[in-house]
């Protein structure tokens, strides 16, 4: 059973930075393409960001190019979001994405 189990949500300031982390189990993390979405207050789901099964080709949405990395560690399964320079408009739950199967998410919320 594919299960994916998002973490390192929270509140943080305009301007601060988290970490998600997403752990992956139930299949062969490595040959497997991953992203990660979210889903504002009130607003339909949103891609954020998709990393290749090797791990060298990256894409990003525009509202987040430039402050967000997306990484993976094909060792130890696990999805990452690096999100610097947040803005309040960040404010979603996040959910790390193989094919159609979400997890739970992971909450943020940037306010002052």
């Amino acid at each position: 059973e594919v299960q994916l189990v998002e973490s390192g949500g929270g509140l943080v300031q305009p301007g601060g930075s988290l970490r998600l982390s997403c752990a992956a189990s139930g299949f062969t993390f490595s040959s497997y393409h991953m992203m990660w979405v979210r889903q504002a207050p009130g607003k339909g789901l949103e891609w954020v960001s998709s990393i290749n099964n090797g791990g060298d080709f990256t894409t990003y949405s525009n509202s987040v190019n430039g402050r967000f990395t997306i990484s993976r560690d094909n060792v130890n399964n696990l999805l990452y979001l690096q999100m610097n320079n947040l803005k309040p408009e960040d404010t979603a739950v996040y959910y790390c994405q193989k094919d159609t199967i979400r997890g739970q998410g992971t909450q943020v919320i940037v306010s002052s």
